[in-house]
């Protein structure tokens, strides 16, 4: 039984989508918080891209992960074997690539006719402590335009470069058409105590939520701390060589305001994971906070995870091959929004 404390049932807002939203919410749950996940409706990659194209849903991929981030065990204890159904992936027929848990939502969306009911009765039988939202339900996708004017539309062609140069840095991001904040996500936002953003790919995962239309105002206006979780590494085609303050920097300018708290890890990496990554021209995120020791609160952790990340069989996207500790990372949170 946790202690109460000044930080029971405040509000946290997590944003990103992916792993690394996954990561801080499997770990913030254990804490007696109200939870809130928005996540991005840009993802046209692996299964996601087949349900938008193949069914003309919304991407499912985020809203799965945070769901099963976000899972309790239900009270005849069937949680574990609903949670391996979820992340089950295909890796033969006509599905192959496919989890079980994104046709499923996409199942839900046909029963119910309606994507926000769909994920909370999903929710519902996973049995989630507090909820998650899609930060817009525009059909849209993700623009950047490039430091040499080159333009590239579609969050996985910017996730994963096959045509250019992956040492480009992008000037500018934006969504085709342009897409709104959910009403019930713009709400839970001017209420939060606090906003974590990140750890996750910088442009496809964090922004892409941030450059829809009444996110960054509303987070302008919050009273809440805004917290960012710096990424471990950096990725080739998004962030080439970049630094602490130039990952901190570009949120910020996209916020329009700056962050309270940035959350540094400092564990050395495993030389067989480092040399995989150097393999992709993609390096530990450099610390260099320094410059920002005023005005922004700096911390820094031990909150690397052990274990390196396998795929699941079928998985034809690339994947990080190691993640934030859920525990470590949510402790440092906690110490936060306490």
């Amino acid at each position: 039984m946790l202690r109460k404390t000044s930080a029971d049932n405040k509000r946290i807002v997590v944003i990103g989508g992916g792993t690394g939203t996954f990561v801080v919410l499997s770990g913030l749950k254990k804490y007696p918080l109200d939870l809130t996940a928005i996540v991005s409706m840009a993802d046209s990659g692996g299964s996601s891209k087949m349900i938008r194209d193949e069914f003309g849903y919304l991407p499912p991929g985020d809203i799965r992960q945070g769901l099963l981030a976000l899972d309790e065990d239900t009270p005849r204890g069937t949680g574990e074997i609903l949670r391996k159904l979820f992340m089950h992936r295909f890796d033969k027929g006509t599905v192959r690539g496919h989890t079980f848990g994104n046709l499923f939502l996409a199942a839900l969306r046909d029963i119910t006719g309606n994507e926000l009911e769909a994920i909370r009765q999903a929710g519902k039988l996973l049995h989630i402590k507090g909820r998650v939202l899609p930060v817009s339900l525009t059909d849209t996708n993700l623009v950047a335009e490039y430091e040499n004017g080159k333009v590239v539309e579609g969050e996985h062609e910017i996730d994963e470069p096959q045509h250019f140069d992956g040492k480009l840095h992008i000037n500018k991001l934006f969504l085709k058409p342009p897409a709104q904040i959910l009403p019930k996500a713009k709400k839970f936002l001017e209420i939060a105590d606090v906003v974590v953003i990140g750890p996750g790919d910088l442009y496809t995962s964090l922004l892409a939520n941030v450059v829809v239309n009444g996110v960054a105002e509303t987070i302008r206006k919050t009273k809440a701390k805004i917290v960012y979780v710096v990424n471990l590494m950096t990725k080739y085609g998004q962030t080439y060589n970049f630094t602490a303050s130039d990952h901190v920097l570009e949120i910020e300018k996209y916020l329009g305001r700056k962050v309270d708290y940035i959350v540094y890890n400092t564990q050395k990496f495993p030389q067989s994971i480092l040399k995989k990554y150097l393999d992709e021209h993609e390096f530990p995120v450099r610390d260099d906070l320094e410059k920002f020791r005023q005005g922004r609160k700096i911390i820094r952790e031990n909150i690397l995870g052990t274990e390196e990340i396998t795929k699941a069989s079928g998985d034809v996207l690339r994947r990080s091959l190691i993640r934030h500790d859920n525990d470590k990372l949510a402790e440092v949170l906690y110490k936060i929004i306490s």
